[in-house]
């Protein structure tokens, strides 16, 4: 009894390397994607990572001048400056993310596959 007859093809196999089937219906970005990823694979990827060291360098002292005013009458609670280093300091991750998206279009976005 062959045990591998219940596993699905994955393609051919050469030299230990697994090559995947070719389909018949290749998915193809739309347009709006392919015109973001045109223009986002313009942009050098440091401008990512320097946006988020500013993010996390403006957060860092709007909580110094937070901390260096007066806390807030009610509670306890924060002041604008902590709230607003709060905001701030969510960019970063969100513009690290944007980053790699803008590697991963550089190397393997749809405008690969068409040259």
């Amino acid at each position: 009894m062959n045990i591998t007859s219940n596993v699905p093809s994955y393609g051919a196999q050469r030299e230990g390397k697994i090559e995947p089937q070719q389909t018949k219906m290749e998915q193809r970005e739309g347009k709006v994607a392919r015109a973001i990823e045109h223009r986002t694979a313009k942009l050098p990827s440091d401008l990512f990572l320097w946006s988020a060291g500013a993010a996390i360098l403006g957060s860092l002292a709007l909580q110094v001048m937070g901390a260096a005013g007066a806390r807030s009458r009610f509670f306890g609670m924060p002041t604008r400056f902590g709230q607003l280093s709060v905001f701030v300091g969510q960019w970063a991750p969100t513009l690290l993310l944007l980053g790699v998206y803008n590697k991963i279009v550089k190397v393997a976005g749809s405008d690969r596959s068409e040259r």
